[in-house]
């Protein structure tokens, strides 16, 4: 593997020497740097633990928890493959990252588990399990068919699965109970078994009603104990445990992310993954704690006005049902327990009132831009980012660099092509793209593994369609963004070949900005400095027309139809539709347009359509009229309380209605004043006093 210690060292405005074994016969090198303060990076995961251990042994080594070694992968990310010379900027890149500090902490979600496992699947297979755990687990077993040994190890529950809901420490089962034997009482004897003609009671100790005949010999024989009555109302029971084990073929949950202490193993035990997983049940026992991911701003949010449901987006997409819809308070609710850290709903918010926390925006803003600004300063050209999760994606990219190391047909990661770690690659979206493409990276590709739930890929691809639209519309030739599915090392050779496309136009001038917290802020400097990058590219078009996910865009008013309520303006959330005090008029700012729907969902009218685009013009940020009208003037004083159009549309629709009639219909011409006045000058009008 070629490396130009000296290039590197430029690159990061350090001097460097360069180790070929800093494992072996250089560890004291390596000893050396651990008792200096400073940050320490080694550029080798493979020894990682051997380089922890020393470092611990070493005598005056900066303490591990004041001080901990980034360790960071140059080898199969850029040297090894075809271009490995050429890969001195990608390294310096990626050195350059690790020297970042970590994430600032957040708040944290707790979960407390006393070990009360409940195993749901045929008797059988549920002791097999049980015996397995329950020398650290509390096991409970819910059977479904299957035979049991005779001795009575775990306790026993049976009935039917209504409902199972809750995550680790704080699962409820709902299930009800109509078999005539009680479980409870059956002392397992078999008595009931062998006296059935119809063979209709199992070793599971529960009647198959479909084959009895009442013939009630089993009640006969089990009068002693009394554990089988027929006629026994159905009863509902609620129990609560911590973990669950689920043998069944359909599992308890539908979403794709599973509540944590859920384990579905429909394959049974003798399955691949079932050693792991009752390995990991047998480890979940104590309390657990995991970052909150997310944070949430009810006020910006699109969710919902006046029990109006605008956009739905963060609902439909998340994987693990941790988001509802709570129109009485017009917001969103997002379960932080259920929550799994995929990033899919701040994604696709468009507001940002979802926003991903950890790590924030912002600093995922420094690791774009330190990775940028290094490789373009070592010399590198034409970057593709390459955002990949933490596991299975950094799997695979290190399974083709060790493939181009033994194999010369193989190219492996080009020198162009900085890999980038993500806790979830649906957790990064449009307006971080855009920024990465502002910074000069001149393609941003997503490597997905097979592990993201399907809408999230579904996503990702219309989010990289909008940011696409954009790019090309505003001149920038070639594909700037794309989805590469790869699932398994079977499928490297796809990898290698989706890896080697020819770089796109990027950014004549690279941006400066700092990501910001808000996500709208993001994207509007970003689009800030690609309109006035793209400058160079002439004729340009009035507006770029976007596809129907987009976050940007205006709307259409029907003049024709549209009264002036303006109960849009109460609706919309994001201030983008305003009025104004002094005249009836509709007023828009487009750039504060979110697309959400809300204007659309509230007009009583339908007279607005909403029109995806991105507007190149500078009046995007100015308001302008869409729609205004005359105002009526009341009959008695002339002062003006409404628009005419507003005031005859109701005129008309009140016009056949017996309480409207001749000086009632007259008064909804008059003001709010004016109408009390009327009503206490008027010598026809009845009185209470008259009665």
């Amino acid at each position: 593997m070629p490396l130009n210690a000296k290039a590197l060292g430029e690159a990061l405005d350090e001097d460097l020497t360069l180790h070929t074994t800093l494992c072996r016969r250089d560890a004291p090198a390596f000893q050396k740097a651990a008792r200096n303060p400073d940050e320490l990076v080694v550029a080798c995961t493979q020894e990682s633990r051997l380089f922890t251990e020393l470092a611990g042994e070493t005598e005056g080594a900066v303490s591990l928890d004041v001080r901990p070694i980034r360790f960071v992968n140059i080898r199969e990310t850029g040297g090894w493959g075809r271009e490995a010379a050429k890969a001195t900027p990608k390294m310096a890149a990626l050195l350059a990252l690790a020297r970042l500090p970590d994430a600032e902490p957040v708040g944290t979600v707790g979960y407390q588990s006393a070990g009360r496992l409940l195993i749901i699947g045929p008797l059988e297979s549920a002791e097999r399990a049980a015996a397995q755990v329950s020398d650290v687990l509390d096991v409970t077993l819910l059977a479904s068919g299957g035979s049991g040994s005779q001795a009575r190890r775990y306790p026993v529950l049976a009935g039917e699965v209504k409902q199972l809901t809750g995550w680790l420490g704080a699962f409820t089962l709902l299930r009800s109970t109509s078999n005539p034997i009680d479980l409870d009482l059956c002392t397992r004897c078999n008595a009931c078994v062998a006296a059935c003609p119809e063979g209709a009671i199992g070793l599971d100790y529960q009647i198959d009603m479909g084959r009895c005949k009442s013939h009630r010999a089993c009640v006969s024989a089990c009068e002693a104990v009394g554990a089988i009555q027929f006629g026994r109302d159905p009863q509902s029971h609620e129990d609560s445990f911590d973990l669950v084990l689920d043998l069944r073929e359909s599992p308890a949950f539908s979403q794709h992310a599973l509540p944590q202490g859920y384990v579905h193993l429909p394959a049974g035990l003798d399955s691949a993954p079932a050693l792991g997983a009752l390995i990991k049940l047998r480890d979940l026992v104590g309390e657990f704690e995991k970052p909150r991911f997310f944070n949430y701003k009810q006020k910006i949010c699109a969710h919902g006005r006046n029990e109006q449901v605008g956009c739905n987006a963060c609902v439909d997409i998340c994987s693990a049902s941790a988001i509802t819809s709570d129109l009485k308070k017009n917001q969103i609710v997002v379960n932080p327990n259920l929550c799994v850290g995929c990033g899919a709903c701040t994604t696709v918010c468009p507001t940002g009132a979802l926003t991903y926390a950890y790590p924030r925006a912002s600093e995922q803003g420094v690791k774009l831009r330190t990775l940028l600004a290094t490789y373009q300063k070592a010399g590198g050209q034409d970057a593709a980012l390459l955002l990949h999760s933490q596991e299975a994606g950094a799997d695979l990219v290190n399974d083709l660099g060790r493939m181009a190391a033994l194999d010369k047909t193989v190219r492996g990661v080009p020198a162009r092509v900085i890999p980038l770690p993500l806790w979830h690659t649906a957790s990064v979206g449009v307006d971080l793209w855009l920024t990465a493409f502002a910074y000069g990276a001149s393609q941003v590709w997503v490597l997905m593994t097979g592990e993201e739930a399907p809408q999230y890929r579904d996503a990702v691809r219309e989010q990289m369609a909008v940011a696409q639209a954009i790019l090309t519309g505003l001149g920038y030739s070639g594909e700037h963004f794309r989805v590469i599915e790869v699932r398994d090392a079977r499928e490297l050779p796809a990898l290698d070949a989706a890896l080697a496309a020819p770089p796109a136009q990027g950014v004549a001038r690279r941006a400066s900005f700092a990501v910001q917290a808000e996500k709208r802020a993001t994207l509007e400097l970003a689009l800030d400095h690609l309109l006035q990058d793209s400058v160079r590219f002439t004729p340009r078009p009035e507006a770029i027309a976007l596809p129907a996910a987009s976050p940007l865009g205006t709307i259409e008013v029907n003049r024709d139809t549209c009264t002036l309520c303006l109960s849009c303006v109460s609706a919309c959330p994001a201030s983008a539709l305003q009025d104004n005090p002094d005249r009836p008029q509709l007023r828009f700012i487009e750039k504060n347009c979110v697309q959400c729907g809300l204007c659309v969902a509230t007009c009583p009218e339908d007279a607005i359509t909403l029109q995806p685009r991105l507007w190149l013009a500078d009046q995007r940020k100015q308001p302008r009229v869409l729609n205004e009208a005359q105002p009526y003037a009341c009959i008695r004083c002339s002062k003006p309380f409404g628009t005419l159009k507003g005031v005859e549309v109701m005129l008309a629709k009140l016009s056949g209605h017996a309480m409207f009639q001749g000086e009632a219909l007259e008064r909804l011409k008059m003001c709010g004043d004016c109408r009390v006045v009327d009503i206490y000058s008027n010598p026809n009008q009845s009185k209470i006093t008259d009665l």
